[in-house]
């Protein structure tokens, strides 16, 4: 089954889907993946650098895309060079998390080709990244940016050996009432401008979608807490205490950069806790 967000955010579209996806169905969320040539305002200095290219190689070492989006952008001219990013799997998954490579890259200069480590949780159909973990790497628009790739995305798989500890160590850390709430308001507290109250509250962060998700762990309570805040969905009160409700974190940079931090935050206190 393919979930497609139509409007993924006010500045994404996204495509998930349950199986491999092909590039005709890439091509119809984020075209700009598929870009034959870099935007005219790239000086002759910046290397061109194909993702469909990077993709194709990528899939003869198996390597498959499960999820694309691109930047929505107000310019049309832009919408076949913006930000976009690819979910890719390796191998067969244990049926309740699938290791990801998160693969970014743009060709109006605005990104890097960068690769991160991913992890998605088949029970809430929900993506992370595993904060620190598993290396940032980033490939320049020079070189034989392919083979750097591909070599990139090995090293990343053997890296996730450490990702999967780490959910481990949080599934066997059992937390009480104070931690999970103190979990939560640190969450809050990524999420939210400072100085101003955040519209919802630690109790409702908190608060599962599923059975599954009510167990005291770490792994659980770092679960409920990512969907949550990166969903949205919530109803609350703003600054002013009129009633609203919170929005999906859906814009690529943001939505990575607080998957990040959420994970940091569960492994830290997954170490504290010893």
């Amino acid at each position: 089954m393919n979930t497609l967000a139509s409007r993924f955010s006010r500045n994404a579209v996204a495509l998930r889907s349950d199986r491999p996806l092909s590039n005709d169905e890439i091509a119809q969320v984020a075209p700009s993946i598929l870009a034959q040539g870099a935007h005219e305002s790239r000086s002759a200095r910046y290397s061109y650098i194909p993702t469909i290219d990077v993709l194709d190689a990528l899939r003869k070492e198996g390597f498959q895309p499960f999820m694309v989006c691109q930047t929505r952008v107000r310019n049309e001219g832009m919408r076949h060079y913006t930000k976009h990013m690819l979910r890719l799997r390796h191998g067969e998954s244990d049926g309740h998390e699938a290791n990801e490579i998160i693969l970014l890259n743009s060709h109006n200069g605005q990104s890097v080709c960068q690769m991160l480590g991913g992890c998605f949780r088949f029970v809430c159909q929900n993506g992370m990244v595993c904060g620190d973990t598993i290396a940032d790497i980033r490939v320049p628009h020079k070189g034989d940016v392919v083979s750097e790739v591909i070599e990139g995305a090995f090293r990343m798989l053997d890296r996730f050996e450490a990702a999967a500890e780490q959910r481990e160590g949080m599934m066997a850390s059992v937390l009480d009432e104070g931690e999970q709430t103190a979990f939560a308001r640190a969450a809050l507290a990524l999420r939210y401008d400072e100085g101003k109250p955040a519209p919802v509250t630690e109790r409702q962060l908190l608060a599962p979608r599923r059975v599954e998700d009510r167990a005291p762990d770490l792994w659980s309570t770092f679960s409920r807490v990512q969907e949550n805040i990166l969903r949205g969905g919530l109803h609350g009160r703003n600054a002013n205490g009129r009633p609203t409700t919170t929005r999906a974190v859906t814009g690529i940079d943001q939505n990575i950069r607080l998957n990040r931090a959420l994970w940091i935050l569960a492994d830290e206190l997954r170490r504290l806790r010893g």
